[in-house]
């Protein structure tokens, strides 16, 4: 087992206005009936007090450093201090979202490097708050492997996948327009990708001989070059390289038959063009549960596979499913996690 595996989780703040502090509240107090791994919070303790009360939740709040955390967790949720004090309503972001919720990020981060966390488990972010306030990357993902290679001075390449029971997908491109996946998409990135997610499945997920079914790009994976030539002269190549590596690689697939119940039962993940090829399917079987997992970082990062969801913050509607599983999947992750050297 993993010496990262008594730790605790570190699961972040989010956007303070979105329902990610309503969801930590939540899980906190079925933390038994849904026999949750010990986490801590990152945020400002006055903050998760006044939300507790809004929401009319018996929680208590106390104060405490990473280590003690778990020792904390059944009686009390334990809160990580920021030196911030937070004053973003539900639904109502204000100038104190953005810094409060890229500084749990980066602290988050620091505590696993540095032998404090077993994992880093987000809870979701609105991007444009984070825009305006001048965050430079283009997501979550990429801000995490940024301070991956500031503190161990290694290069990450971070692979998105969304896991599900039902489903594992990872999109080879991701948040581009549709119009650039062609000039941005090439049989390195997928070969890239594919050995990413074929190392992490073995290692993390403990599948000795991953199977990963490749998408074609085209419909029905171009027909032989009448529906374009990508596949053939893009895809094809990447998953015979792959096949080369050792990598039970298969496709590439018309995307339109990948995903019934019987063609799931031939493969542990599919490996898929663009973002929606990937998203729709996994969030059409497993809306409510799917996890966002980051592979290709040296630690352990899921996230609940929704957004902040301005519109019931504070109602106390929002659906906790995914946040649990997310932490409980972080949980299991953690226990194959290599030990990491403390970052200095």
């Amino acid at each position: 087992m993993s010496e990262t595996a008594g730790l605790p989780l570190a699961l972040t703040l989010g956007e303070p206005a979105g329902i990610g502090p309503d969801l930590t509240l939540a899980v906190w107090r079925k933390r038994a009936e849904l026999d949750l791994p010990p986490f801590y919070v990152i945020g400002d303790p006055d903050f998760y007090r006044q939300r507790a009360r809004a929401l009319g939740l018996d929680v208590p709040i106390e104060v405490t450093a990473p280590r003690q955390a778990s020792a904390v967790f059944m009686r009390a949720l334990p809160v990580a201090p920021l030196d911030l004090k937070i004053s973003a309503e539900p639904a109502h972001p204000d100038a104190s979202s953005a810094p409060a919720a890229i500084a749990s990020i980066r602290r988050a981060v620091a505590d696993v490097l540095g032998g404090r966390a077993s994992g880093v488990v987000t809870n979701p972010v609105a991007k444009n708050i984070l825009y305006r306030s001048g965050f430079a990357e283009p997501g979550h993902t990429e801000f995490l492997a940024r301070l991956a290679e500031e503190s161990t001075g290694a290069k990450c390449h971070p692979v998105m996948m969304l896991w599900s029971r039902e489903l594992a997908v990872v999109p080879v491109t991701i948040h581009l327009p549709l119009k650039d996946v062609i000039t941005r998409l090439s049989a390195e990135l997928i070969v890239t990708t594919g050995r990413i997610v074929a190392r992490d499945l073995a290692e993390r997920f403990g599948l000795a001989q991953p199977r990963i079914a490749v998408a074609g790009l085209n419909p029905h994976a171009g027909e032989d070059g009448t529906l374009g030539g990508e596949d053939a002269a893009i895809v094809a190549p990447a998953v015979a390289q792959l096949c080369a590596d050792g990598i039970d690689a298969i496709g590439p697939l018309p995307a339109d038959t990948m995903f019934h119940a019987a063609a799931r039962a031939r493969y542990d993940v599919a490996l898929c063009m663009y973002h929606d090829q990937a998203l729709i399917p996994i969030k059409t079987l497993a809306f409510d549960h799917a996890v966002n997992v980051t592979l290709g970082l040296p630690f352990v990062r899921t996230s609940p596979d929704h957004g902040t969801a301005f519109d019931i913050a504070g109602t106390g509607k929002a659906d906790p499913t995914s946040l649990t599983q997310a932490l409980k999947l972080a949980a299991r992750l953690a226990a194959t996690q290599p030990a990491l050297v403390p970052a200095q």
